[in-house]
């Protein structure tokens, strides 16, 4: 099994910046994609940004220019880091990854618990 860890939100003021960290675990042969998701209160849930095992990046347009992802491949571990936050950025923010478990294996989605992020005015 695979488990899927974030942490890093919280309450900031607008302007202010958090870094989320998400963390996999479990049985883990590789790591293709990981992309943070978020879902504002009462919305659907929304692409914020992800990453490639080519380590390519994409970016929903609202958060280009201000959020960061990165991915550190020897810890299994993919962060956000996010910058000049605005109150609209306010959401629960998901991890997911396309994990496969062993080599002859498919990847298959898995996702975290998410963390919330609150961005005053």
């Amino acid at each position: 099994q695979v488990q899927l860890v974030e942490s890093g939100g919280g309450l900031v003021q607008a302007g202010g910046s958090l870094r989320l960290s998400c963390a996999a675990s479990g049985r883990i042969f590789s790591i293709d994609a990981m992309t943070w998701y978020r879902q504002p209160p009462g919305k659907q849930r929304e692409l914020v940004a992800g990453t490639t095992s080519g380590d390519s990046t994409n970016y929903a347009d609202s958060v280009k220019g201000r959020f960061t992802i990165s991915r550190d491949k020897a810890k299994n571990t993919v962060y956000l880091q996010m910058n000049s936050l605005k109150p609209e950025d306010t959401a629960v923010y998901y991890c997911n990854a396309d994990v496969r478990t062993t080599f002859y294996s498919s990847g298959r989605n898995y996702w975290g618990q998410g963390t919330q992020v609150t961005v005053s005015s």
